[in-house]
């Protein structure tokens, strides 16, 4: 009898895992990690888009949030005006699975907060998972001292550092796009432009954690 309730347990317990997606991974997204959306918000959001409907729904400030992709491993969620939330389920190996989140913020200019979760919502190392670019990332290497002077003066004005994250609802991969110079006066930017690559950093997901692919272009090269 013990042998049966431990593989009708063990069944279940398969089941679970089986039927997790990203509806209803959301759907279960505890209160303290939804700040903004209520359990009838984040549920409503599916059954409206399941209908064909515009997914807005108003959340606990008593504003619109507007759910505008959902599949089985994705999710974006405009917040307010200003913010936006995207999810992304992800394999680790055959059995397991991580959420990875991506809050991003206007305020004006876009900047992100990553960090990683399991289906049940326990918090994981970023780390983990991630190697966040540094700022040198985006910066072609000067090829004379001159140039690498002019950049020297330049990165002065880059003082803060603000990076634009986003996942792919149909790929497994994360970019990051340098936000920086959004905040800097028009001159400033068209000063630093020439110094900068073109295009986002572009990261996949290999082995269980996002890998940084070489994607960008140097700006003067195009």
């Amino acid at each position: 009898m013990k042998r049966i309730l431990g593989i009708m347990i063990a069944l279940c317990c398969w089941m679970a895992v089986q039927a997790q997606d990203m509806k209803s991974l959301f759907v279960a997204l505890p209160d303290s990690l939804s700040p903004l959306l209520t359990e009838v918000n984040r549920a409503d959001f599916g059954d409206f888009l399941a209908s064909g409907m515009k997914a807005e729904v108003k959340n606990r400030f008593g504003k619109q949030s507007e759910m505008t992709e959902l599949t089985d491993d994705y999710l974006f969620v405009r917040l307010t005006s200003a913010s936006t939330l995207e999810m992304k389920l992800l394999p680790v190996n055959d059995s397991t699975k991580v959420i990875c989140v991506v809050h991003t913020y206007s305020a004006p200019v876009a900047d992100s907060s990553i960090s990683f979760y399991t289906t049940d919502w326990k918090r994981l190392s970023t780390d983990k998972f991630l190697d966040w670019p540094e700022e040198s990332a985006f910066y072609v290497v000067p090829e004379t001292d001159v140039r690498a002077d002019s950049l020297k003066n330049l990165r002065t004005f880059a003082d803060i550092y603000l990076l634009k994250a986003q996942l792919s609802s149909k790929e497994m991969t994360l970019s990051f796009v340098y936000s920086t110079p959004d905040y800097m006066d028009r001159e400033t930017a068209a000063e630093i432009k020439p110094y900068l690559y073109v295009g986002p950093l572009r990261y996949e997901w290999e082995d269980g954690r996002f890998v940084r692919k070489v994607s960008a272009v140097n700006s003067e090269n195009t």
